[in-house]
């Protein structure tokens, strides 16, 4: 929290000397208790004081007088406020791996439910775009309102062969830019109104950019990238005819090769790399095991990417806890006042 006037908190000088002019009419008011000289009348008819109670209204008088002096320096805070307007880029991992079953019913189609319930939600005015990356990316759809345009574009997905990660990168990285404009005005953490949530289950095999070299253009450009990493270390392929799984090798080739104790391919997550993006870049990386997480990292990420942080001035947060501090004074010094018959 910082002050627009910092000056005057000068003004919080007044709590101490309330309290010291409360002290000293608490002393005053003693020293002339014996004004009413029939003291064994007054013991029978005063009401016993208890001291705890009579120190609540003078606490919630200083606590008002404290928020009240802090209002005057006009706070400001960094608080989350609702987007007004953002592009959401969906790139989307969709190489042979994602055919594994590991993750029900399979490493894509949980993608897929997770994708269509997150876009359905986010709010209407967010435009979204759906990239799509094997041996190559693909736009399948452009960021858009459309909502049903997207689903079609979700439902369209299907399992190729390679994982070109860096190059996927760079092609969502365009088509965000692209939508918010080559002059897009960054916040305070140099980000533009823009993001990529990334879903791949595994490493590259193919493309020319790297990983990072996609992440460092992302940065570049102001977008932060959202990394999932979807599958288990038990995921498999199952094998086709004759016992052999056919995988496209790095730089285009490819091979066949028998399935690990004949059972199928092993087709492990690759998390290490989608953290290195996503720090690079200024996102944050999930990893996911099961449907229910995709799904839930979706959900969490639907709230998350329609706020933005921003810094306002809070003193009317002040002003208001002042005003209910002092009414909340006034009635409770009129219940433990002290009373006679």
């Amino acid at each position: 929290m910082s002050f627009t006037w910092p000056l005057a908190l000068v003004a919080l000088l007044a709590v101490p000397l309330a309290v010291v002019a409360a002290w000293w009419f608490e002393r005053r008011n003693a020293r002339y208790a014996v004004a009413f000289t029939n003291l064994s009348v007054l013991a029978e008819v005063a009401t016993p004081r208890r001291r705890w109670r009579g120190l609540v209204p003078l606490a919630l008088f200083v606590l008002a007088l404290t928020a009240a002096a802090v209002a005057l320096a006009r706070p400001t805070a960094v608080v989350s406020v609702p987007s007004d307007q953002a592009t959401i880029v969906l790139l989307v991992d969709v190489s042979g791996s994602m055919r594994a079953a590991d993750v029900k019913p399979t490493r894509l189609g949980a993608a897929q439910a997770a994708m269509g319930t997150f876009v359905h939600k986010l709010p209407s005015h967010f435009r979204i775009g759906l990239v799509s990356f094997s041996t190559e990316p693909n736009v399948l759809v452009a960021p858009t309102t459309d909502r049903d345009l997207m689903q079609e574009g979700i439902d369209s997905l299907l399992p190729e062969a390679g994982t070109a990660l860096g190059d996927g990168l760079a092609v969502a990285t365009s088509v965000a830019t692209a939508s918010v404009g080559p002059n897009a005005k960054r916040g305070k953490d140099g980000h533009v109104p823009a993001a990529i949530v990334l879903l791949s289950d595994g490493a590259q095999t193919r493309g020319v950019l790297q990983p990072l070299d996609g992440a460092a253009l992302a940065r570049k450009a102001g977008i932060p990238v959202y990394t999932i990493a979807l599958g288990t270390n038990h995921g498999v392929l199952n094998l086709g005819r004759g016992g052999f799984f056919v995988a496209p090798g790095v730089g285009g080739g490819g091979g066949a090769f028998p399935g690990q104790n004949g059972n199928g391919f092993p087709v492990r997550p690759d998390p290490a790399i989608l953290r290195q993006i996503s720090n690079a870049t200024g996102g944050q990386a999930y990893t996911a095991k099961t449907a229910s997480r995709v799904n839930d990292i979706y959900r969490s990420l639907g709230s998350r990417l329609v706020r933005h942080d921003q810094r306002r001035e809070v003193s009317s947060w002040f002003v208001g806890a002042a005003a209910v501090l002092l009414l909340g004074s006034l009635g409770a010094s009129r219940l433990t006042a002290e009373r006679l018959p």
